[in-house]
């Protein structure tokens, strides 16, 4: 395991490497993003509005990424800038040390969460707690 804590642990690499949208750093982008197909996007400017994936779909907040005013919600959702909003991740969250979410976040299978990560709201598994792994 690498001591890096922006490496991902869970979210696949080729789901990361196959996102096609990017708000640039240094951009701002005031609306949602809404998407019924299997795609990815990544912030590493700043997002006031929604991100849903309505099926599939890979988030990744850049290191310089900032999204507020949010609803995140897709299959992967990882993690190194800042978010302010709900999340919901249906297959893995990852939150690296460099992150920081205000709000809650809700996850359906995995969860990562790197050391030195600030979370302030509450994390909730929204799966079978008495299913066997």
């Amino acid at each position: 395991m690498s001591t890096d804590n922006s490496t991902p642990r869970l979210v696949p690499a080729d789901r990361l490497k196959a996102i096609s949208s990017l708000i640039g750093e240094g951009a701002v982008f005031d609306g949602g993003f809404q998407s019924s197909k299997d795609l990815g996007i990544k912030v590493d400017g700043k997002l006031i509005g929604n991100i849903v994936f309505e099926q599939g779909g890979a988030v990744h907040i850049g290191a310089t990424g900032v999204v507020e005013n949010t609803s995140i919600e897709a299959d992967y959702v990882f993690i190194e800038g800042k978010v302010k909003g709900s999340i919901v991740a249906r297959k893995s969250l990852e939150i690296t040390g460099s992150a920081t979410v205000i709000g809650d976040a809700s996850y359906d299978a995995l969860v990562d969460i790197h050391p030195r990560a600030r979370i302030r709201g509450k994390l909730d598994y929204r799966g079978d707690v008495d299913a066997a792994n």
